[in-house]
């Protein structure tokens, strides 16, 4: 069976982006004109995923909204003549099937994960972090669902990082299997430079079967006090084989100001309308 449903985590309360997150998700803040988590959501559709549940806070409202159909504002922007835009809105609400998963409080990736045990039932899925924006030639989770429809196996996606970034992703110990592709031999959370055992690291993009349910269900909180991934997928190891692609793009990580920031001038400087006068202000800046 293909990848065709998706889990975008979204629950959390976004504390390194306070003030701003106060009243605003976290993935709700505009990466140019488009909110972070818009960006996760079109990556799971263009790559087969069009069944998506999003879980989220009882607080977080407006992302239904904004997935939502608006006819008002439809109708607003082709009475001014913004018929482009216009269309732009309805197709937004639809994107995807979008259901709303909802997690009264945020216990780590792994809980949120399970929290989505009903929506998945018995397919593979996949997981995207909606702080992680990936811009690649072939949608990153794509290039993981290739690699499942071969395996059919959980496949995570890797990249490589230094060793200061050892202690905030988890890191993998594995063995080349062909071109990108490698097995996953173990995992560490956050290991540090002293313990990792590799410059490979897991970085928010998941392919799971629902035998990683039971996984979770048998992982006890790690740092933090949280249900980890990483940690489920140790246990997933114990009894299936577990893949991970090197992929091939860009990586941003959205979820810190800096790696926002840096997201937000590649994706305007890849739009025509600003490119020349971004350029322009980035070297006066310089200068």
């Amino acid at each position: 069976m293909s990848v065709r449903k998706a889990i975008i985590p979204a629950a959390g309360f976004g504390t390194r982006f306070l003030p701003a997150t106060k009243a605003v998700p976290k993935e709700m803040l505009a990466v140019v004109d488009k909110p972070m988590i818009q960006y996760a959501v079109e990556e799971a559709a263009s790559s087969g995923m069009k069944n998506i549940g999003i879980v989220t806070s009882p607080w977080k409202t407006i992302l239904r909204r904004h997935f939502g159909r608006n006819p008002e504002l439809e109708e607003f922007l082709k009475s001014k003549g913004e018929e482009r835009l216009a269309a732009e809105m309805e197709e937004l609400s639809r994107l995807a099937e979008i259901t709303f998963i909802e997690q009264r409080e945020p216990r780590g990736l792994g809980h949120a994960v399970l929290m989505g045990e009903a929506f998945v039932g018995d397919e593979p899925f996949a997981v995207l972090n909606p702080d992680t924006i990936y811009d690649c030639p072939v949608p990153c989770a794509k290039q993981l669902s290739d690699v499942y429809e071969k395996t059919r196996a959980a496949v995570v996606v890797l990249g490589r990082i230094d060793k200061a970034a050892t202690g905030k992703h988890g890191v993998v110990r594995a063995e080349p299997v062909s071109d990108r592709v490698y097995r996953v031999l173990d995992l560490a959370e956050k290991p540090g430079p002293e313990k990792a055992f590799s410059d490979l690291a897991v970085l928010g993009r998941y392919i799971f079967t629902p035998d990683i349910f039971a996984a979770i269900k048998k992982t006890a909180p790690g740092i933090g006090g949280e249900i980890q991934i990483t940690d489920a997928i140790r246990i997933l190891l114990e009894t299936r084989p577990v893949y991970g692609v090197l992929f091939e793009g860009r990586r941003f990580d959205a979820g810190d100001k800096f790696g926002f920031l840096e997201a937000t001038l590649h994706f305007a400087l890849k739009r025509p309308e600003f490119r020349d006068g971004l350029r322009n202000i980035l070297k006066t800046l310089n200068g």
